[in-house]
């Protein structure tokens, strides 16, 4: 059985678990052809690794600020030395400040807005995952032995795997200024039922991120249960072993409906015209939303409208991707970071007051199917990103 050498070349499936104060966090990133001599892992991670089978699984634990340095103060400087207009708890480019010292302008890495306050503005540098501590598990896949060294790049898999997790959480459970900038204003304002009046019949992800979905939602949906699939159309993410009592499709087009062989009824409804569902108190045992949610333009109503439909413990799941129509997607959504959107639809989940237990996920990093009209262009899936709540009060 091949083991993990000093020189091996490895194929690692990272799993990053953290706490928040108001939800948990699982972070996934798959790293091919991890070069162990060449490559930076922590010390820990690198020595918990070495003799390690094919499938073998691990852990490392790490105490806030072991990865990434003791968290720094926030300190306030003047709002002049920024060229935005700042929003508290967003994050924004390092590069867009002038006059402090290590930074210059084409620096993107992130710093957060913590606080505004007459002409200053408080900043954080510290990386939003500082002052959590971290459990980091790690399943080994294929290792092979390294036959040649030709030099080239080192990559840091613990730095892409934690380049954006944290984001998605409040400042000192302060909420994120998500809302200022008429942030629900689209590029096309025509109402929804004429741009979606065609039927488009085409997958929003690659079949790889599709599966991830699946997967996602067999932790939620489970044999005998009413799901309502929100938003939906032709194809609904739902796992195929799984067989719900019932699947309720509310969407906009009624050809896209009807070719999704998933449903059990239709309703042919327009959530940005009336936020209010077209069901019953307490109708199912799970609710998801697919690859839409970037759309909605009154979304708080809508998510405690999804809370009242809901059985009481029932369950929420909205997934998502970095992919979307653009003249329909929410001002909001275009103007922030991948985890940000994540914090955002956590901030539906929060500001609705319907929800508990609530989880984000996130997937990154697997190979695109070489089957895949984009194979030429991609190396990597689609992302995904997921946020659940359960209706509080069950």
């Amino acid at each position: 059985m091949e083991r993990i050498e000093h020189d091996s070349i490895v194929d690692i499936f990272f799993h990053l678990k953290w706490e928040s104060e108001h939800a948990n966090h699982l972070e996934g990133y798959s790293a091919r052809n991890v070069n162990l001599w060449r490559d930076w892992l922590p010390d820990r991670v690198n020595r918990t690794l070495l003799g390690k089978p094919v499938w073998e699984q691990v852990q490392v634990s790490f105490e806030p600020g072991v990865l990434f340095g003791s968290s720094q103060d926030p300190f306030k400087i003047d709002r002049k030395r920024f060229s935005m207009d700042p929003r508290a708890g967003r994050f924004y480019p390092q590069g867009r400040l002038s006059g402090l010292a290590g930074v210059f302008p084409q620096n993107i890495k992130p710093f957060r807005c913590v606080g505004i306050d007459n002409g200053h503005m408080e900043i954080d540098l510290g990386h939003p995952l500082a002052r959590y501590p971290l459990n980091l598990s790690m399943t080994v896949g294929q290792v092979a032995d390294k036959t040649a060294e030709r030099g080239g790049s080192s990559t840091d898999w613990v730095g892409l795997l934690t380049d954006g997790p944290g984001m998605q959480a409040r400042w000192q459970d302060v909420p994120t200024d998500f809302f200022s900038d008429a942030p629900f204003v689209r590029q096309d304002e025509q109402a929804d039922d004429r741009f979606y009046a065609q039927p488009r019949l085409v997958h929003h992800l690659d079949e790889t991120a599709r599966d991830m979905v699946a997967n996602l939602y067999k932790r939620f949906v489970k044999n005998d249960m009413q799901v309502l699939d929100l938003m939906s159309s032709w194809a609904s993410h739902l796992p195929e072993d799984v067989k719900p009592a019932g699947v309720s499709g509310l969407g906009l087009n009624q050809i896209e409906l009807e070719q999704n062989s998933r449903l059990t009824d239709i309703r042919v409804h327009d959530l940005n015209a009336n936020p209010v569902l077209p069901y019953e108190d307490a109708s199912f045992d799970v609710a998801v939303c697919s690859l839409s949610v970037e759309y909605l333009t009154q979304p708080l109503v809508v998510f405690t409208d999804v809370a009242r439909v809901l059985k009481p413990g029932g369950t929420f799941v909205v997934s998502f991707s970095n992919r979307w129509f653009p003249p329909k997607a929410i001002h909001i959504w275009e103007g922030i970071h991948e985890f940000e959107r994540v914090g955002l639809v956590m901030e539906y989940f929060l500001r609705s007051g319907r929800f508990d237990n609530l989880g984000t996920y996130s997937m990154r990093g697997l190979p695109r199917p070489r089957n895949d009209k984009y194979a030429g262009e991609l190396v990597f899936s689609d992302p995904v990103y997921a946020v659940w709540g359960s209706r509080a009060g069950g």
